[in-house]
């Protein structure tokens, strides 16, 4: 194992990703864990651990890459401590998120893609949470809060 793999990933991160080399027959079988395994540690994918992991994984840098950029949920940038996925399917859309879009941008002073400066929130758009039902929807870390309206937004951020 080469030394600049060692720095670039740390030696829990090499275990726990050559545990997941143990259930695939080709190594970049594990790459979506691979990348899931970084970030949970780091908070994000940073290109120099995307470029250790395409090492170790015997695949291109530009492979692993094209990999994390389809999954909107690998952070290819540092993110906030909690992740806002605000929904904005077409369900989501007709329920009004774009009228809580810009009560979140309001109320925590960022747009869509942006980090609030205390690094406490991201906010991202996302094409789908799986609750169309329970239009409109959003994600705050690993909350999902359904059927929002203007008032429980606030009543979300409040506590």
């Amino acid at each position: 194992m080469s030394s600049d793999l060692i720095t670039a990933l740390s030696e829990r991160e090499l275990a726990e990703i050559n545990a997941e080399l143990a259930h695939v027959p080709h190594k970049s079988g594990a790459a979506i864990d691979a990348l899931k395994i970084v970030q949970q540690h780091r908070g994000w994918v940073s290109d120099e651990s995307l470029r250790a992991i395409a090492r170790h994984l015997d695949m291109s840098a530009d492979e692993l890459d094209g990999i994390a950029t389809f999954y909107n949920l690998i952070f290819r940038q540092p993110v906030g401590e909690k992740i806002i996925l605000l929904c904005n399917s077409v369900s989501c859309w007709i329920k009004g998120c774009d009228k809580l879009q810009r009560q979140i941008t309001d109320t925590l002073g960022i747009e869509l893609g942006e980090t609030s400066s205390d690094n406490q929130y991201t906010f991202l758009p996302v094409p789908c949470l799986g609750a169309c039902d329970k239009a409109p929807v959003m994600m705050v870390g690993d909350d999902l809060h359904e059927g929002l309206t203007e008032q429980l937004l606030r009543e979300v951020f409040d506590s």
